[in-house]
């Protein structure tokens, strides 16, 4: 996949009100100590558990977020580093070679 193809998919991703909304929610890294699960995430936001996962799983499979398992419970944050190339790759998929 090019990283016109990519981009594309990421805006998609967070071109959904809900989704943008979650990724407000989520830490930068794994470390943090605001981590959520599902559960909080969905009280936090006052949307169903099924409704929170599924917007969480097109994230992860854009690209743009991260989990890690503790015990029972996965736990969601941002990845910095995609969230870093999706905005570069905007940036020259808008201004191309004007940079």
């Amino acid at each position: 996949m090019d990283n016109l193809e990519k981009l594309a998919v990421q805006l998609w991703a967070v071109g959904d009100e809900v989704r943008l909304r979650i990724l407000r929610q989520l830490p930068l890294n794994e470390d943090c100590k605001q981590r959520n699960n599902v559960t909080e995430l969905a009280e936090a936001l006052g949307i169903p558990q099924p409704t929170v996962s599924h917007h969480l799983r097109v994230l992860r499979q854009a690209g743009i977020i991260r989990r890690s398992k503790l015990c029972r419970d996965c736990y969601y944050h941002l990845d910095p580093a995609a969230i870093e190339q999706m905005t570069g790759n905007l940036r020259d998929a808008v201004l191309g070679n004007e940079r």
